[in-house]
């Protein structure tokens, strides 16, 4: 029973298989638990994003901020319920999508919604992305008092032509105030995301950003190349031959700026794409756990879950999510069962990312040969008995992977 009252409904759920449920059950209580929550709502598209993201225009009277949060605190009880009971959850992640469009009290009430459900451990890292436009000194101030921990901020540039391509609405210089303004509020742990290799943009264009992040203080950077998603309207521009694809040897160049820049002033990376300073929590502990292949349930629509070797993915559309939910089922669009040779590649791809390195106890014989190779091409060292990437073999780390797999 919820603490208004209400009752918890902890019949299974329809569409997760019995399987499943029963590795819900079979794990220890203590292991780990973190929670994305997925907030679909953006005011405008960008061309780059493949997102599970609804404009205004395109959700038109089928959903609602107000039905959507009705759907997550059902999900979010339903989670409880089928979890153990001691069971507290280490991390909150809010992502989008444009979680700052719910607004401080919007955000507020979502994280009400998690407390209502789950008991945060001691020291829970709580997370939530935002966009620079949509924020100000009062929403910091808000999000602040209500327990959120770390902001992570969409900058992607520091050039206007850059995120004119982005179709970005943002000024490079409101990226900058946000930051100011959630430091001011007593955050921490700040983020600010880059993304790098944009048709246009110029050495100087990204050294330029990266001196505007570094004049804040940021204790962490995230910095991703530009993809080219299928079915984005970047992608159709590639498609026409209105804009190049992304160029490899270019990439691997801003790469390489990026990392040197930042390690100068003090980041060093921890997963390929992630820097952070050298001192407690300033890394993304949600986004390590990814790494790890810890627990961690998605809570809304579209959002990914994995459990003791359990993966689901719920239906994409905010009303379908919501009328399911409503329904009393968990609004599950499929799942799969991880066997033992998918757990294992996935730790080899994951683990390798970051900076802690693969351990050569989780390999085989043939695989820790393979991985041997790869120490004399340069693309690996042995630390602490583990494989970690080099520099050179950061550039090339699926190529690594693929190798050590073969």
């Amino acid at each position: 029973m919820r603490d208004d009252g209400s009752v918890v409904n902890r019949q299974a759920p329809e569409r997760l298989s019995e399987q499943a449920l029963a590795a819900f059950g079979s794990v220890d209580g203590a292991r780990p638990l973190g929670l994305y929550l997925h907030v679909p709502f953006c005011a405008t598209r960008c061309g780059y994003c493949d997102f599970n993201t609804y404009t205004a225009g395109e959700l038109g009277s089928s959903s609602s901020p107000q039905s959507w949060m009705e759907g997550v605190r059902r999900e979010l009880d339903t989670a409880a319920a089928l979890l153990s009971p001691t069971r507290e959850v280490s991390t909150v992640f809010v992502g989008g999508g444009t979680p700052s469009l719910l607004g401080g009290e919007g955000l507020a009430e979502l994280l009400g919604a998690v407390r209502d459900s789950f008991d945060l451990a001691p020291g829970a890292e709580v997370t939530t992305e935002s966009n620079p436009e949509s924020t100000s000194p009062e929403f910091f101030g808000r999000l602040r008092e209500a327990g959120f921990t770390r902001i992570s901020l969409g900058m992607q540039s520091a050039a206007p032509h850059v995120l004119s391509v982005l179709e970005r609405t943002h000024t490079p210089g409101r990226a900058l105030q946000a930051a100011r303004e959630a430091v001011d509020a007593g955050f921490e742990h700040l983020n600010l995301d880059l993304i790098y290799g944009t048709p246009g943009e110029s050495d100087a264009d990204l050294a330029a950003s990266i001196d505007a992040v570094l004049s804040v203080p940021v204790d962490h950077v995230s910095a991703y190349a530009l993809i080219v998603e299928d079915g984005t309207a970047f992608a159709r521009k590639v498609r026409r031959g209105e804009v190049p694809m992304p160029d490899d040897d270019v990439l691997a160049a801003r790469y390489e700026m990026l990392d040197a820049r930042l390690s100068a002033a003090g980041l060093t990376w921890y997963e390929v794409s992630n820097w952070a300073l050298p001192q407690p929590d300033s890394a993304c502990r949600h986004n390590e756990a990814y790494w790890r292949s810890d627990d961690w349930w998605g809570i809304g629509p579209g959002a990914h879950s994995h459990v003791n070797g359990v993966r689901w993915w719920n239906q994409k559309h905010p009303a379908t999510y919501s009328a399911s939910l409503a329904e009393g089922r968990l609004p599950v669009g499929g799942q799969e069962m991880l066997s033992a040779e998918d757990v294992h590649t996935e730790a080899v791809m994951l683990r390798l990312r970051m900076r802690d390195g693969l351990p050569a106890a989780m390999l085989d014989d043939a695989e820790r040969a393979r991985a041997d190779v790869a120490v004399v091409a340069g693309l690996l060292v042995v630390e602490s008995g583990a494989y970690v990437l080099t520099d050179r073999g950061r550039l090339l780390a699926d190529g690594v992977v693929r190798d050590i797999l073969d």
